[in-house]
């Protein structure tokens, strides 16, 4: 049976002011209802994410701010640091964890600037929600092996599609200097790399 993670709630403190904040990052607002005074439910989507964040009034027993380690994945970690600047998260510097593999709680072992090689899954930044909901922001350019079903290229958003392409259009340019010659037949050769990276398996040579 597939279980699919849908919604993650986050602890406010003040629903309106939560709302303005996730609304200037760009999320989506799919609802906002009051069934009585003492109940609102707000719930908002990250751009091209399939799981939401649900907020409001009477909707969890957790202490505002208590939500920590929240993660959003970008495959571009400097153009997401500038957007969330632009649009007023004050996010944290880029940075990358001395252990290499993932990272520590809190602030620990955090090394300024991206992960030297640019590998996939090492670099981050943070940012706070006015109530102080912790949120990271990972940056994943290729997946690990059987994190996706190799049957199946999904794209979330036409942001993503692009820069599977632009990626993509890289390789193969590498691929065209090794050989000496123009290939006639990119768009094959596109659409191989394309669904490697996504299931993790060996792009095309």
């Amino acid at each position: 049976m597939d279980m699919k993670l849908e919604v993650v709630v986050v602890p406010v403190a003040d629903v309106d002011r939560a709302k303005k904040f996730y609304a200037a990052l760009g999320w989506r607002l799919d609802a906002d209802v009051a069934p009585d005074a003492g109940f609102r439910v707000v719930q908002m989507t990250p751009p091209g994410s399939p799981a939401s964040v649900i907020f409001g009034a009477s909707v969890t027993e957790q202490a505002p701010g208590s939500a920590q380690g929240l993660h959003l994945v970008v495959d571009d970690i400097e153009a997401a640091h500038a957007e969330l600047e632009r649009n007023g998260a004050d996010p944290s510097e880029v940075f990358h964890d001395a252990g290499g593999v993932f990272h520590h709680g809190g602030t620990d072992a955090r090394v300024p600037g991206a992960d030297p090689k640019r590998g996939s899954y090492g670099s981050f930044l943070s940012f706070d929600d006015p109530d102080g909901n912790g949120w990271l922001l990972q940056e994943v350019t290729t997946r690990l092996p059987g994190r996706l079903d190799p049957a199946t290229t999904e794209f979330a958003s036409a942001g993503d599609l692009a820069g599977a392409l632009r990626r993509a259009a890289a390789a193969h340019g590498e691929h065209e200097a090794r050989t000496g010659a123009e290939d006639p037949d990119w768009p094959d050769w596109y659409a191989r790399y394309m669904v490697s990276e996504q299931a993790g398996t060996e792009p095309p040579v």
